[in-house]
């Protein structure tokens, strides 16, 4: 028999007990890398707005005409987007003591409604429209604001998988009513979305921390 066949007849059962024996260890998922830009803004004071704010560079303005629907407060509601990570702030306003038009569900159907915005009605929607994603969120965690500006509100952290981790209303109790929202064109994922929802909250609170009524 030749010595180096009878060689590696005695070294691979040895290899394959050795490899049976050793404790598997799964490669952990990687994800791509994301080269964040400087977080740098520019201000938003469109004329006719009750609001203003300072948004990012790379960020856009945008407004969605199927809102406007005959409620006057509709043409205040903008979204902020970020192309580079195919996140979307949604931004709405109401009028406290103004009216708002509602589906509302009858015998017949769903049917517009107006109703009035009062401040506990503004806000228990909020808290409503935040804890609907609860299904799917591994918590929610409010916490109360007030900015330098006098601007008080409610600042949201929806944990997991949920379409949305960020949102926050704004107010001033008496006449004006804003809120936010931050969802992303892809499939929830609270791993591969961690950094980026990190860096764009750091972008909702500098809009709320500049936030200002401007009637």
């Amino acid at each position: 028999m030749n010595k180096a066949f009878l060689n590696l007849t005695l070294i691979i059962p040895v290899l394959l007990t050795i490899a049976c024996n050793s404790p598997y260890s799964p490669r952990p998922k990687g994800y791509f890398r994301i080269d964040f830009p400087e977080q740098v803004y520019r201000s938003f004071d469109s004329t006719g707005f009750p609001y203003s704010f300072e948004y990012p560079v790379y960020a856009q303005i945008s407004r969605d005409s199927t809102l406007f629907d005959g409620n006057e407060d509709n043409p205040f509601w903008i979204n902020v987007d970020f192309p580079r990570f195919n996140g979307r702030i949604y931004l709405s306003y109401k009028t406290i003591g103004g009216k708002s038009i509602y589906k509302i569900k009858t015998a017949a159907g769903y049917k517009d409604s107006l109703i009035d915005n009062t401040f506990d009605g503004l806000r228990d929607e909020a808290y409503k429209m935040t804890f609907k994603h609860s299904l799917k969120a591994s918590g929610i965690v409010d916490s109360a604001f007030r900015t330098t500006n006098g601007i008080q509100g409610v600042y949201f952290n929806v944990e997991g998988n949920a379409a949305t981790a960020r949102q926050f209303f704004a107010t001033d109790s008496t006449h004006h009513f804003l809120r936010g929202a931050l969802y992303f064109d892809a499939a929830p994922n609270a791993d591969s979305l961690s950094i980026v929802n990190d860096f764009l909250e750091r972008d909702m609170r500098h809009m709320i921390q500049t936030l200002k009524w401007k009637r």
